[in-house]
């Protein structure tokens, strides 16, 4: 029953017609079945400001959630850029007001992204990124008139690892002419590229801004180190034990920190909260401020697992949110793998602009771990960004950030920004659409 649901869906739209779906204006969406068992869902939102003649004149942005598990129809929509929040309010700041946002349910498992049979999940980096690439040329079969629209692909903390390959393998298909798509950039927001360098600051980080003692930062500093050796000797199963061991170990010594943003009030728990930490960190880097966020996880599972899959039509075979567990475990091994050489193909190899925003006051992805991999990176541009002016941006008169732009490579600074730095400091986000996408 489910599948011929979902070949009646694809025929729908693939006939053009726009739907209303959940929540204000036009939407699509539907399941792609990107292996034999794996399926897929993509949910797009057409702009809501048309100033042009038609949608598909108005540029698309590909949504990628972290965790790995974490669902970009649920969290990157409802929580982060979507039209309305969790209480189901107009977000006022929402992408979709100039944008197509394309939301995608990745890796399969994530969301209402399912298979047939766990050994079906994604076990790796290529794989994920074969199986988006395979949803965009369906996608692209159903809506022919998007092939020259603009193409961005946006990302968040694991997101961005996944984003890297995807771009990498969708800029390849293009010039192999199995597809037609106008990629033109990707953008990494707080990007888990290079496990070592983002663990490796975390000590640092905590002691300069207050938050742990120098016997504090020793004790996170050796387990950082632990962590360091396991990944140069291409021991990443055993340094993602060890780095679920750590999140336990930062909790601790910085009593009940918010990894996402620092500077979130927290309810003083003591040793009841590293407890409740105990039990509950366990999977991904999306998931270091859940004992924060319970209510709103609650909130979130009741919408998608309710109002959203009724509104879409989802079978009640599809419960949103089900594998995410065992999308994470799938991918284990490869968690704390690098993707730094997967960057330097694209400014190497390609012509997308590589686009890298980073909150000052994200402790999971923490802006000095990401500045040292970015200026370590090797391609042709490499000195003329190192020696290029780093500037200030502002709106009506407010310090927002800072950015680095040389060539195809640009970094962002996010003041007053954490992890979610679209939630945090929307104006700063904002000024990156505008320079790099609303053009």
């Amino acid at each position: 029953m489910l599948k011929y649901y979902i070949i009646i869906l694809c025929i729908f739209q693939a006939t053009g017609v726009q739907y209303h779906g959940f929540g204000p204006g036009q939407q699509d969406w539907g399941f792609v079945e990107v292996r034999q068992g794996a399926h897929m869902f993509w949910w797009l939102l057409y702009v809501a400001e048309l100033s042009v003649d038609h949608y598909s004149e108005r540029p698309i942005v590909i949504w990628l959630q972290g965790g790995p598990g974490g669902s970009s129809t649920g969290y990157g929509n409802f929580e982060e850029i979507g039209p309305v929040d969790l209480d189901l309010h107009e977000r006022p700041h929402t992408w979709v007001k100039n944008c197509n946002v394309l939301f995608i349910d990745n890796p399969v498992g994530t969301g209402f992204s399912y298979v047939d049979d766990p050994s079906l999940l994604s076990s790796n980096n290529e794989q994920i990124a074969q199986d988006l690439v395979t949803l965009m040329k369906q996608f692209y079969d159903v809506f022919p008139e998007f092939r020259e629209t603009p193409l961005h692909i946006f990302s968040e903390s694991y997101g961005g690892k996944m984003a890297v390959q995807f771009a990498y393998q969708l800029d390849r298909a293009v010039k192999d002419r199995s597809i037609v798509s106008n990629l033109r950039s990707v953008a990494l927001g707080a990007p888990w590229i290079s496990p070592e360098d983002s663990i490796m600051s975390w000590g640092e980080f905590l002691l300069n801004l207050g938050f742990v003692d120098t016997k504090g930062h020793a004790v996170i500093q050796k387990a950082a180190e632990s962590i360091q050796t396991l990944i140069r000797n291409n021991q990443t199963k055993a340094a993602t034990d060890i780095w679920k061991n750590m999140q336990q170990v930062v909790t601790k010594e910085a009593i009940g920190i918010d990894c996402y943003n620092v500077l979130t009030p927290q309810k003083f728990a003591s040793a009841s909260l590293v407890k409740e930490v105990d039990e509950v960190l366990q999977y991904g880097v999306d998931d270091l401020h859940i004992v924060h966020a319970t209510d709103n996880l609650h909130k979130l599972d009741q919408l998608m697992r309710g109002p959203v899959g009724t509104a879409l039509g989802i079978s009640s075979h599809v419960l949103w949110g089900s594998q995410k567990d065992m999308v994470f475990d799938a991918l284990h091994e490869d968690f704390m793998k690098p993707t730094t050489k997967v960057v330097e193909k694209l400014l190497n190899d390609t012509d997308l602009n590589i686009i890298i925003y980073t909150g000052q006051l994200d402790l999971v992805v923490s802006t000095p771990g990401t500045v040292r991999w970015v200026e370590k990176l090797r391609w042709p541009g490499r000195e003329g960004y190192l020696s290029a002016p780093r500037e200030g941006i502002g709106y009506k008169g407010v310090l927002e950030g800072y950015e680095k732009c040389y060539d195809k490579l640009s970094m962002y600074w996010i003041n007053r920004a954490g992890h979610m730095a679209p939630v945090d400091n929307h104006l700063a986000v904002q000024y990156i659409l505008e320079k790099h996408v609303l053009v």
